[in-house]
């Protein structure tokens, strides 16, 4: 039976905010070591084998996944793009479609993209101690040990005995209480979200509890274009889905749900106290990634990209990014997704994208502005080619600090290499690429009455970009 990975790569970037944005969440960002979570979690799985994986991914991240998994060594996925977020029931009969396109029937091993997982072996003991129940039908889950009375994850209640057994309930977060009282019975473990079942067996489930679910899936499905390596759900019906979890879908109504018991060293990784919980800690209890001094200070964290220096403080999240400072008390990151949803409702680009943008060309950071002009840090990857296009208020100067530009203005293309500069008049057609082996950087002055990205008129774009 051949076993057919499925990461599931959504998100809205509130929890772990601001380092985490909605275009940019937390499984592209190497939180728990020097890979991102995505990296991470492939790798935990590659040694299983099977076949390349199916990724479901936002559609504005589709770039960011393939060349994650490109630079993990991953075999080229197929990835399902997701045009709106419909939750995880509608995302996995996607990839049950995806995977049985070919006229197989695999056994999916659905993982959520951004958790941790320290004990890698056993997990995959795991998989492949599992695998002959999910051959034979059964819609196996895995239940983590718990080690402490955690209010913040669902639980689920499994029958008496050992190995794979029944699912006797699924339950909500609890309060305290009753989370002691989970803890205390010993059958109830936590919900970790991770599935192994076969492909068909999942989508006949599903059409079982949620017909209209399936139906709108299947119809996007059915009308999705192809691009290359993407498979583009159609809109429109896949706006038709409703947006449900897999656990109210299917789980928690199918009579073949099952659980297996995992100690894993499980973490969803959903807030800032979680991560602190899971990363190396000094003998204060502090613990921190990038250039941090702690002085009398324990059980804090802090994430820095510049100097950040604690100072008789306890129980504090300090996170620094280019735009944007964090400080929180522990027990209170939670509240972090309220400062988010502020963010939105002012409309501020903060609770979105970060100073440093990522595009499926490279990247561009905006160093500077003031009326009238900006001023952009601009890098293009090896083979990277921008939109030909133009704009209609601004200007442009170009000026290459590492690597080699090729430049189209109008009906002229030439190079441009370091030291050396162009200047882009308004109104003109233009484009940028690298055609060398090292990434192209270069600084970009805008200067304008207007310097908003979506003043572009684009004529061609190898991306897919309308």
């Amino acid at each position: 039976m051949t076993l057919q990975v499925v990461l599931l790569s959504g998100g809205s970037g509130t929890r772990l905010w601001p380092l985490s944005r909605e275009a940019y969440p937390k499984q592209f960002l190497p939180l728990a070591g020097e890979d991102t979570m995505l990296q991470e979690t492939w790798a935990r799985v590659a040694p299983l084998g099977g076949a390349a994986p199916i990724v479901v991914a936002n559609e504005e991240h589709r770039f960011l996944a393939a060349e994650q998994l490109r630079q993990a060594g991953a075999p080229t996925p197929a990835i399902v793009l997701e045009p709106t977020g419909r939750n995880t029931a509608p995302a996995i009969a996607a990839a049950a479609l995806q995977a049985m396109a070919g006229g197989d029937d695999p056994v999916l091993l659905v993982l959520p993209s951004d958790h941790v997982v320290r004990d890698p072996g056993a997990f995959r003991a795991a998989v492949q101690q599992a695998m002959p129940a999910a051959e034979s039908g059964a819609l196996v889950t895995f239940g983590i040990v718990a080690d402490t009375p955690e209010t913040g994850f669902g639980y689920i209640q499994a029958a008496p005995g050992k190995g794979v057994r029944d699912v006797l309930r699924f339950v909500e977060k609890p309060d305290a209480e009753t989370a002691r009282g989970y803890l205390d019975s010993g059958d109830y473990y936590w919900n970790s979200g991770m599935f192994l079942f076969r492909a068909s067996g999942y989508l006949r489930e599903l059409e079982r509890f949620r017909p209209d679910i399936l139906a709108a899936v299947r119809a996007a499905f059915d009308a999705a274009t192809r691009d290359g390596d993407f498979v583009r759900l159609d809109r429109e019906a896949f706006a038709g889905s409703p947006s449900d979890s897999i656990d109210y879908a299917v789980m928690e109504k199918t009579g073949h749900a099952k659980v297996l018991p995992v100690d894993i060293g499980w973490n969803d990784v959903g807030s800032w106290s979680a991560l602190w919980e899971v990363s190396e800690q000094d003998a204060d209890g502090n613990a921190h990634h990038g250039d941090v001094i702690a002085v009398d200070s324990r059980n804090s964290y802090a994430y820095a990209r510049r100097l950040v220096a604690l100072v008789g403080v306890d129980d504090l999240v300090v996170v620094e990014t280019d735009d944007a400072v964090l400080v929180a008390r522990k027990d209170k990151v939670q509240q972090v997704k309220d400062v988010v949803a502020r963010l939105k409702s002012d409309q501020r680009s903060h609770a979105v994208l970060h100073r440093e943008v990522h595009r499926p060309w490279g990247s561009y950071d905006s160093i500077d502005a003031d009326d009238g002009f900006q001023v952009k840090r601009i890098k293009v990857k090896p083979g990277g080619r921008l939109s030909l296009q133009s704009h209609r208020h601004r200007a442009e100067h170009w000026i290459v600090v590492r690597g080699t530009a090729r430049v189209t203005r109008d009906n002229d293309v030439f190079e441009l290499h370091a030291n050396q500069s162009t200047y882009i008049p308004l109104g003109a057609k233009h484009r940028l690429e690298n055609p060398g082996a090292e990434t192209l950087e270069l600084i970009e002055v805008q200067s304008g009455g207007y310097l908003g990205e979506d003043d572009i008129v684009r004529y061609e774009d190898v991306y897919g970009r309308s």
